[in-house]
């Protein structure tokens, strides 16, 4: 996906007439975002949802109060990412978008919803966020919306599609660094003792680091940031083919295997189910 150098920052401190109350816990937000737009890193008292209705970005959110990590997602309009009320995070568009953030009063997180998550947007959510986005509503019908989005998110598919990262300020640098690496190049398929090699550490010091650090081997964080990229190419509609060599894959039965055994479905059958 190729990137421009610059990025257009936006201002984060302009959210007086979108601010959610008890009274009204769901607020819309639209937004057309040309490629390369970032919002640094902010936290909101409020919960998120990061959605577009069109294009791509690039969420990366801490876990909430109690972990130092943090996680980046890669959004197509097919999914959208929860970001909990407090959570520190920073989006950058990786495709022009039609963004679409809704802000969501604390008071209306769902039960046992702690940390950042990716939710499957069905076809009633995707359309409910554009009709409360359509207004103005009369009271009623805002308070009814407002009703099925929630009850929407509770019933919402979620994935394990992000990717964690060693926290900017307390991780180690060396293993912030190589993950930033990968991120950038998930087509390289260089080993894990070669990418070591390039941030001056020994191959047993990386791989303890992602252990110790994500919670995760080098296999799997790296299968993770595969999906990551992979998920918003085919939600473009490019080929399988082009998307497992994108995704650093020799033959598209190896990426097809991989990507059925992470997602429970084929990459055609995600196409599909996608509309492409």
């Amino acid at each position: 996906m190729a990137r421009s150098s610059r990025l257009h920052f936006m201002p984060v401190g302009d959210t007086d007439p979108f601010t959610p109350s008890r009274e009204r816990p769901v607020r819309v937000r639209a937004r057309s975002m040309p490629v390369d737009t970032h919002f640094e890193p902010h936290a909101h008292a409020w919960a998120q949802l990061a959605y577009c209705a069109s294009g791509i970005v690039q969420v990366t959110a801490e876990q909430g109060h109690h972990k130092a990590d943090e996680v980046t997602y890669i959004v197509p309009p097919s999914r959208a990412v929860w970001i909990a009320p407090g959570a520190r995070h920073h989006i950058t568009v990786l495709e022009a978008a039609e963004f679409r953030t809704l802000y969501i009063d604390a008071s209306a997180t769902p039960e046992n919803w702690q940390g950042c998550r990716v939710i499957v947007v069905s076809a009633l959510l995707r359309e409910t966020i554009h009709a409360l986005d359509a207004g103005p509503l009369s009271q009623t019908r805002e308070q009814l919306l407002t009703r099925l989005v929630l009850d929407e998110l509770i019933h919402a598919d979620t994935q394990a599609l992000g990717v964690p990262l060693p926290n900017a300020q307390t991780g180690d640098k060396r293993l912030r660094a190589l993950c930033e690496a990968v991120l950038r190049a998930p087509s390289e398929r260089a080993t894990l003792a070669e990418w070591a090699g390039g941030i001056g550490a020994s191959e047993r010091t990386v791989a303890r680091l992602f252990r110790d650090e994500l919670g995760l081997s080098y296999q799997q964080w790296r299968q993770q940031a595969i999906l990551a990229h992979a998920l918003p190419l085919l939600a473009r509609g490019q080929s399988v083919s082009q998307v497992a060599a994108a995704s650093g894959y020799a033959s598209d039965s190896a990426f097809s295997a991989m990507f059925k055994a992470a997602m429970g479905q084929s990459p055609s059958h995600f196409q599909k189910k996608n509309g492409l």
